[in-house]
């Protein structure tokens, strides 16, 4: 097979083929990207970087037991290092769409970390036997979806929730005496405050977060050092011990190793039990973003009751509409990590014997809906939260219209009685209060003191 100046001729077991010249990856790599011309999604970043840390902490721990040569394992480590810092990502052409193994991706790393390392040692380092030393595809791309989910979730993902909770919270407090009518069923229902309503989403949102940091102490646990099917084989037997401490170091994030290689090989439970707490938070989102967009809803013929931060024209054709374009890419989000933990049930049911073969999907969607709820709860705090105002005017006169007032009389003149007074409220659109003092004994100033809305928003019997 002749080279032309644009590719370089590569080997591996299966024989020769084309690599471009300037690629960094190596005959196996290039299989892959022949072989699966299926999308245009790749490994993403923070895989990688997982990828990265994974050969230098495996070339560190190799070092130290003895089992490979100094300067080509500080090559490794420092090739790894440079990896991981995103220096060669346009090196990582595999499809996500692969070998359920991810060995294809895997090797990509074994390839480039080896061509890079063999340039600065001096000397040939080997994908496999030096870069891939008692490891498999099998351990690693499993040990690099919980390396990956973990630093991202807890140096990203929850942050950003804190940061969103945090900013309801100031929310709620700055508008700790504005009552509004409350809803169910998108119904008028009792008053309430806004730093109620606000702190209910606080609370959503700090229940998501202990959810995730719960999830996080099984993504801790890793594969490495089960290598081809959970039995070790080829790797020292303090290998999966060392590594994870090496790891541990090298991320500034603590990792140990599994109990039992053979569930962490063949399960991607973790993997399932994390996006499905990120479901959850997405569930949270979609509500809050809705409610937003219902309470911005008008500005004239719709509930008014707030006004979202005016971000940009909301029409080609209509002059002047503005709409609440935080919360609809909020919901999008919301709707994209659903539909990511559907990919990703279905993915960890495909653990046959003792290998998972749906991983680089797993990766993907999994750190797809990390990435994207990160980034959504920072704007919808910073771009939709923080920034709304309230038109009390419009909140005043619903609470003035609101028949389901007569709730609070109940204790006092009976439900039926209540019920009554609501209904001719509604059709005759007169305030309960006036009703009620033309049907019931009470006074006006026994009325305004049942009645009062801020007082109602802190429940109890009125009597």
């Amino acid at each position: 097979m002749a080279a032309d100046q644009n590719y370089r001729i590569e080997k591996d077991s299966m024989g020769e083929l084309r690599v471009p010249q300037d690629a960094l990856w190596g005959a196996q790599s290039q299989r892959a990207v022949d072989n699966f011309p299926i999308s245009d999604l790749r490994a993403p970043r923070a895989m990688i970087n997982a990828l990265g840390l994974i050969k230098a902490s495996a070339a560190e721990v190799n070092r130290d037991l003895g089992l490979m040569d100094d300067a080509i394992a500080q090559a490794i480590v420092d090739a790894g290092n440079r990896v991981a810092a995103g220096e060669f990502d346009a090196h990582f052409p595999v499809d996500i769409f692969q070998t359920g193994s991810g060995t294809s991706t895997n090797m990509n790393t074994n390839e480039v970390i080896a061509h890079v390392a063999s340039e600065t040692a001096g000397q040939t380092v080997h994908p496999n036997d030096h870069v891939n030393m008692g490891q498999s595809s099998n351990d690693t791309i499993p040990t690099a979806i919980h390396v990956a989910a973990t630093l991202e979730s807890e140096k990203h993902l929850l942050p950003a929730l804190r940061h969103l909770r945090d900013t309801l919270l100031n929310k709620a407090s700055e508008l700790s005496e504005v009552v509004k009518t409350g809803r169910t069923h998108l119904m008028d229902a009792m008053p309430v405050r806004f730093d109620q309503e606000l702190g209910g989403w606080a609370a959503q949102i700090d229940a998501n977060i202990a959810r995730i940091e719960s999830a996080l102490t099984r993504s801790r646990a890793l594969a490495q050092g089960g290598t081809a099917v959970g039995t070790g084989i080829n790797a020292h037997p303090e290998f999966g011990a060392r590594f994870a401490k090496a790891i541990s170091k090298a991320s500034s994030c603590e990792f140990h190793t599994s109990e039992n290689y053979f569930e962490s090989l063949s399960s991607q439970d973790t993997a399932v039990e994390l996006s499905g707490q990120l479901n959850t938070v997405a569930v949270s989102v979609m509500k809050i973003a809705n409610d937003l967009r219902w309470m911005n809803s008008g500005p004239l013929a719709g509930l008014g009751e707030i006004q979202l931060p005016a971000l940009q024209p909301g029409s080609s054709i209509m002059p002047g509409k503005v709409n609440p374009v935080i919360p609809e890419a909020a919901a999008m989000v919301a709707a994209q990590v659903m539909g990511n933990h559907t990919t990703i049930t279905v993915s960890g049911q495909a653990g046959n014997f003792q290998l998972n073969v749906m991983l680089p999907v797993v990766a993907y969607n999994l750190l797809q809906s990390i990435e994207l709820l990160t980034n959504t709860a920072r704007v919808l705090a910073d771009k939709a939260i923080a920034g709304f105002t309230v038109n009390e005017g419009n909140l005043s006169e619903a609470l003035s219209k609101n028949p389901i007032l007569v709730t609070a009389l109940n204790a006092v003149i009976g439900y039926d009685k209540g019920a009554a007074i609501a209904k001719q409220a509604y059709k005759e659109g007169r305030p309960v209060k006036e009703l009620a003092m033309e049907q019931t004994d009470l006074s006006e100033a026994e009325l305004d003191r049942l009645l009062d809305p801020a007082d109602l928003t802190q429940g109890g019997i009125k009597q």
